[in-house]
């Protein structure tokens, strides 16, 4: 499998894993064709300014993180900032250190040009994700809305640096 469907395959898979129960099953499917399709996958892969790790284990891709200029709407963002995307990993393999393997990847990356502000945006409810930024410095700025076909989400907007 080439990285565009293996990163598409994998964002579908953790997506529904971690929200899939939460949504309509139609505006479920919607969201996952346009945000996950194999075109998008494909168009992160080559975009220059975009960051694509996998964590493979025997293989296998069992998370994911992609990291790339800030896009998040706040007046603190600036064309400088960084922004962590999406970081996935498949339940099996979550509590690991998956994630954070894959977070320090992507901030160093992301800050190898020298410190700069960091962004993401995470569930309101997803309290492992929140333990996880908060151990690498970041804090609540803001909140903002993720849709999911006719559902709206909070969602918090946490910065470091």
């Amino acid at each position: 499998m080439d990285d565009a469907a293996a990163l598409s395959d994998l964002s579908r898979r953790t997506f529904t894993q971690a929200f899939g129960d939460d949504y309509d099953p139609a505006d479920l499917a919607a969201f996952l064709d346009e945000a996950y399709s194999l075109e998008a996958s494909q168009a992160s892969l080559a975009d220059p300014l975009v960051g694509v790790w996998f964590l493979d284990v025997d293989g296998a891709p069992v998370g994911y993180c992609v990291a790339g200029p800030c896009s998040l709407d706040n007046p603190g963002v600036t064309a400088a900032c960084g922004e962590i995307k999406r970081l996935y990993v498949l339940d099996d393999w979550k509590g690991r250190g998956c994630g954070s393997r894959l977070l320090e990847t992507a901030l160093a990356w992301l800050e190898q040009g020298g410190p700069r502000s960091v962004w993401l945006g995470v569930f309101s409810e997803n309290i492992g994700a929140q333990n996880l930024y908060a151990r690498y410095r970041f804090r609540k700025v803001g909140e903002h809305l993720f849709h999911v076909g006719h559902t709206a989400d909070r969602e918090f907007t946490l910065r470091r640096g």
